[in-house]
């Protein structure tokens, strides 16, 4: 998980536009006007995280904990929490 791409997505774009650049990203193999990478997991797993945060960061949340939380939540479903 790259943080400062999460980070950096989380500022600039909505999350209906991450949701957006995820359906592009998906229809498009991978191709889409948010984040480009050649592993297309890679940019939907980075553009669904970038939208959980900044989802969180409209919720009050600090940018930090925001992160903080998607984190937790990666552990609670892995099983390692």
């Amino acid at each position: 998980m790259n943080i400062k791409e999460i980070k950096e997505l989380a500022k600039k774009f909505t999350p209906q536009q991450l949701e957006n650049c995820i359906t592009q990203a998906i229809q498009n193999e991978g191709k889409n006007k948010c984040y480009t990478n050649d592993d297309i997991l890679e940019v939907v797993n980075t553009l669904a995280k970038a939208q959980t945060v900044r989802e969180l960061m409209e919720q009050g949340y600090p940018e930090i904990e925001a992160i903080r939380e998607l984190a937790r939540r990666i552990r609670k479903v892995q099983g390692t929490e």
